[in-house]
């Protein structure tokens, strides 16, 4: 053989055009969505750092500490990210089983001795100088196995709507976790996962019996919890002072008080990056996690909160697109899923620091402080691009 045909086998040879596929995927990537979580860190890193900085500063510590820990939270993140985004998405049919007991797990060791308490909710375990939250993986575990619960058995497209027998293994799925959660207490992880669950089963298209019965349960829960005590001395005072903002100001009422002055204080254009008084001073307690949004009403002001709502609406735009355009009824309801959970949560979030909604511990995503969140929000982004990336226009990806 020539020359030739040796340098033809080689450039030939299994594996020589990866780069170029690499390449190919790269750009067949949902980039706007990419940009959009990945501004939303960006901002969000500046705002953990204005929001800690002085409290370490008056400790005697590093004042870029926590801004450490969370550029490194968000580096593995988007490794997860990459990694999720790499695997077919339709895999999860298999996992689904294991990430869901995994969860399970983690909710029941959060009620054992390794549990801690931490804002008043007993949701966290801590391991060494670690801790971690189960309730976050709870969320996208149940995505994941009510999506392969209430899709059809076999891929492809077509019409398909889950019987009362599939709805109901759904239920009784969701039932576990949420049971577990109520324990801790966690209520603001029970408001996502009872909206999760109740939008994947009518995007599933079952039965509008189903979705106002369901309804109409939701509510009862909603008083039978209250009637039974469930929820703890705190929550209710949260309610309470929600209803009546006026009627705890030092208390309960303090929070969400003291968040309401910080954002209006910040006007139009905001005080300047880390020039917040209110943010400096500390008024506002959890200001890195869940109330990160309150530093960025004081200081980035109207137009700087403005741009952070515009990139989370385009984080949940092209979220639902890629739900409406999935090649299978799984991939539809894991994207429609993982839209509404963080649509939800971003509501609640950014509502409770206007008053609009009653305070439930939710973190912002991907701005808000915190290890366990970041990952699974960003593992759940590295889904969103699998099945942006298997679209039925799409090549295959192995």
């Amino acid at each position: 053989m020539s020359e030739v045909g040796y340098a033809l086998r080689r450039e030939l040879r299994p594996g020589a055009f990866a780069p170029v596929r690499r390449l190919a995927v790269l750009a067949r990537l949902d980039w706007v969505l990419l940009a959009s979580v990945l501004l939303l860190t960006a901002i969000g890193s500046l705002l953990v750092w204005s929001s800690t900085r002085v409290r370490l500063e008056r400790a005697g510590e590093a004042t870029d500490q926590f801004l450490q820990r969370h550029l490194i939270y968000v580096g593995l993140g988007l490794l997860l990210a990459a990694l999720a985004s790499r695997m077919d998405y339709r895999r999860l049919r298999g996992g689904a089983p294991m990430i869901y007991v995994v969860s399970l797990v983690g909710l029941v060791l959060v009620l054992t001795p390794l549990g801690a308490t931490i804002n008043g909710s007993h949701s966290w375990i801590r391991l060494g100088g670690l801790s971690m939250q189960p309730s976050e993986l709870a969320k996208l575990a149940l995505v994941v196995v009510l999506a392969v619960t209430l899709a059809r058995s076999s891929l492809g497209t077509g019409e398909w709507n889950p019987g009362w027998q599939e709805v109901l293994r759904a239920l009784g799925l969701s039932g576990i976790p949420v049971a577990l959660v109520v324990l801790q207490p966690d209520l603001g992880t029970v408001m996502v996962i009872g909206v999760i669950v109740l939008a994947m089963i009518t995007i599933s298209g079952a039965s509008l019996r189903w979705v106002v019965g369901l309804s109409a349960l939701a509510a009862l829960g909603a008083v039978l919890i209250a009637q039974l005590h469930l929820l703890s001395h705190y929550q209710l005072n949260r309610f309470a002072a929600f209803t009546n903002p006026a009627l705890d100001p030092r208390g309960a009422g303090y929070n969400a008080n003291q968040a309401r002055i910080a954002v209006g204080s910040g006007g139009l254009f905001g005080k300047g990056l880390f020039e917040g008084t209110q943010t400096s001073g500390q008024f506002v307690p959890e200001q890195h996690t869940d109330f990160i949004f309150t530093v960025a009403g004081e200081e980035l002001g109207f137009l700087g909160s403005a741009v952070i709502i515009l990139l989370l609406g385009l984080m949940l735009w092209r979220s639902g697109r890629i739900a409406l355009h999935a090649s299978d009824n799984l991939g539809a309801l894991l994207a429609g899923g993982i839209t509404v959970w963080f649509g939800f949560q971003v509501f609640e979030n950014i509502g409770m620091t206007l008053g609009i909604m009653p305070i439930a511990g939710l973190p912002l995503p991907f701005v808000s402080y915190g290890g366990t969140a970041m990952f699974v929000n960003l593992a759940a982004m590295g889904i969103l691009q699998s099945i942006h990336l298997r679209q039925s226009k799409a090549q295959p990806i192995a």
